[in-house]
């Protein structure tokens, strides 16, 4: 007898996560068949187009043929644009080509790059709750998680005491993402150095998951390898996706230190062997082009923002801390539930209001939903009085 096809799969499969957002969304759209209506704050997708002059210089390379392999790490073109355009960034010296490693899109590069660092048995910080890719893959490759709780008391900003006292000898990696997905917190200047005088002291590496950068509002933008005696030890992630309105032409990109960019291009070349080439031409366009397109995204995220966060304000039950960054609401419904992930089932069935538990990036997001606005106003002004509609009909 053949055995079923279930017993053949491997076993560290089970060590896998997988982001809800996509389950949510899968959900959602069988609704729709349906003929429901359904408000879609479940995805962390800008609703805007790719700008025009992106487009131009995508079409443009496959017109030229530029449809072939290039080396693993990425077109010598596209990495030298991002070597000065990161740093310019930053506000730091350029890097140089060799820093820079392109993927097709970031969540491959935060895999690859823990791919090529991680033995089983080290320590890797991560917050609670965070972005699930993180885990997924520490997991996977039998590392050591160690949370991090982030509070609304704090605006979500990681407890400086709290990481101290968890650094340890076995302490590889400190996975950093400002702004956050899915609070929305952003950490300030004084936070990044006392980051960094911890890991410059313990000896560990900063994982610095900046894919959000474009995104803040209130304050600054501060890239940890901005911090002096941090460059050498930190690896930026950072891509297209959201400042440029392209998740789907994935393309992301990391810059980090020679030995460990020669490292992960060997994953690279072992795994998907290069991003698209004509999508690497776009994304040189996107890199030198106008930057006003960007800026005017990220001004209509600003407003979208104040409107979502003072309606759940004014909903009966939710309160919610004004984020700083990114594109994500992570308002607190514990006074409603603690059971998240089934009031969020239920807005979506009931109201037809997808949106995520915060319990699905982490145990220390539960009480809470992750609501992105990426979103029109209007889609906005919607999904809220869909929610003050059929909260008061929530039984547990």
């Amino acid at each position: 007898m053949i055995a079923d096809t279930a017993d053949r799969l491997s076993s560290a499969l089970g060590r896998l996560g997988s982001e809800a957002a996509f389950v949510v969304l899968a959900r959602a759209r069988e609704l729709e068949a349906r003929g429901r209506s359904i408000v879609h704050m479940e995805i962390g997708e800008p609703d805007f187009d790719t700008p025009e002059h992106i487009k131009r210089a995508g079409i443009a390379a496959i017109e030229r043929n530029l449809t072939h392999y290039t080396p693993s790490a990425g077109t010598p073109e596209l990495r030298d644009a991002i070597a000065q355009y990161a740093a310019t960034r930053r506000g730091i010296a350029p890097f140089k080509r060799e820093n820079v490693v392109i993927t097709p899109g970031a969540k491959l590069m935060v895999w690859n790059v823990l791919f090529a660092l991680l033995e089983p048995g080290d320590d890797v910080l991560i917050s609670d709750p965070a972005y699930p890719t993180y885990a997924s893959c520490a997991g996977y490759l039998r590392a050591n998680i160690v949370p991090l709780a982030l509070h609304d008391a704090n605006e979500f900003r990681i407890d400086l005491d709290e990481l101290a006292a968890k650094v340890s000898s076995k302490t590889k990696v400190l996975v950093l993402n400002s702004p956050q997905n899915p609070t929305g917190g952003v950490l300030t200047r004084s936070d990044m150095e006392t980051i960094a005088e911890l890991a410059q002291r313990h000896d560990f590496l900063i994982l610095s998951d900046e894919i959000y950068s474009r995104n803040v509002y209130d304050g600054e933008f501060v890239s940890i390898a901005s911090i002096p005696g941090m460059r050498d030890r930190t690896i930026i992630i950072d891509g297209f996706s959201k400042s440029h309105a392209m998740t789907g032409w994935r393309l992301g990109y990391g810059v980090m230190p020679e030995p460990i960019a020669r490292a992960v291009t060997l994953v690279n070349n072992n795994t998907f062997a290069c991003a698209g080439t004509f999508v690497q031409h776009a994304g040189i366009a996107a890199v030198t082009g106008p930057d006003e397109p960007i800026q005017a995204m990220v001004a209509k995220f600003r407003e979208r923002r104040d409107v979502i966060v003072k309606g759940l304000n004014d909903i009966p039950g939710i309160s919610c801390v004004m984020p700083r960054g990114a594109f994500y609401a992570f308002p607190n419904i514990s006074a409603i539930t603690h059971d998240d992930k089934k009031l969020a089932l239920f807005l979506l069935e009931e109201a037809g209001v997808g949106l995520l538990g915060g319990s699905c990036f982490g145990p220390g997001g539960a009480g809470h939903l992750r609501i992105s606005y990426a979103a029109s106003l209007e889609t906005l002004s919607e999904a809220l009085a869909r929610m003050k509609q059929a909260l008061p009909n929530y039984r547990e």
